[in-house]
């Protein structure tokens, strides 16, 4: 898999973070509750498989280098 890590941004983190254990692993920026909205999302994941994709995932949480 490809290289990422978390956004050097702490806050931006720390309330996505917290996002996330109240919609209970759900990517916070989603409405829908759907398994391809948990984290780490299927369009992130998707993303990490494309070699010409560099950058955050949609909510900024992780970032591929």
């Amino acid at each position: 898999m490809a290289n990422f890590h978390l956004n050097p941004d702490a806050a931006l983190v720390a309330k996505l973070q917290q996002g996330l254990r109240q919609t209970g692993g759900y990517c916070p920026c989603r409405i829908q509750h759907t398994e391809e909205n948990r984290c780490i999302c299927a369009e992130f994941k998707a993303q990490l498989q494309d070699p010409a994709f560099h950058g955050p995932c949609h909510c900024g949480l992780y970032v591929k280098d």
